[in-house]
């Protein structure tokens, strides 16, 4: 699960980000919500964690921001705030969830699961194949394929988004979280992959990165 946290308060931020890196998440986490719009793809996320009350530009604006290009992402946000106007405000805008300050990190992983895992469940790739995408496993047959953690990732983002074409940014993005990484890092990564399937079902759309054809 790849997570995007924005919370001014480095000593909350640090220990959500923590907490959630701990079971094995990977968390890109952020003081400032201008800095984060500034490196960041929102559409490689699973979920936004957002704090409402920030310096520069509050969360509620923060997210109107995200969701001109990823509103089909979930949304918890953090604040002190209290009053039912606020709450009212979240939820207007789309918030999945509303967590008031303090709170327990457990009861954070909770709610972040319950949105994160309620639609997700095994995907079928080929007649053979299939992912599942809560466990991060790919099985042929009955089999597992063992994959290493950038492979387990690299499909990840592929049966996420099966049918289209995953370009070579957001695979560097979510696979090596960033890492200027040459073109053929990538073609020796697939071509690795590709060596322990059965079936060839990843396919190089030249020029424009990595796709899984959607069954008929």
């Amino acid at each position: 699960m790849k997570i995007l946290l924005v919370e001014d308060d480095v000593f909350i931020g640090e220990s959500i980000k923590d907490y959630f890196e701990l079971q094995g998440n990977r968390v890109d986490y952020y003081s400032s919500p201008i800095k984060a719009l500034e490196e960041i793809y929102p559409n490689n996320y699973d979920i936004f964690l957002i704090d409402i009350n920030m310096p520069g530009m509050n969360g509620y604006e923060f997210y109107k921001e995200l969701k001109n290009y990823a509103s089909d992402v979930p949304v918890i946000f953090i604040t002190a705030y209290s009053d039912i106007d606020h709450v009212e405000q979240a939820f207007d805008l789309g918030a999945a969830d509303y967590i008031k300050k303090p709170f327990d990190l457990k009861e954070l992983e909770l709610r972040v699961k319950r949105l994160v895992f309620k639609k997700t469940n095994e995907v079928k790739i080929t007649e053979n194949y299939r992912f599942d995408l809560n466990k991060l496993k790919l099985f042929y047959k009955d089999e597992e394929v063992e994959l290493t953690q950038n492979e387990k990732y690299f499909l990840e983002i592929l049966v996420k988004n099966i049918g289209q074409v995953v370009d070579s940014e957001t695979l560097k993005d979510y696979v090596w979280d960033g890492k200027d990484i040459c073109s053929n890092t990538i073609r020796t990564h697939v071509k690795k992959l590709r060596n322990k399937l059965k079936e060839n079902f990843i396919k190089n759309v030249r020029g424009s990165g990595y796709k899984i054809e959607k069954q008929q």
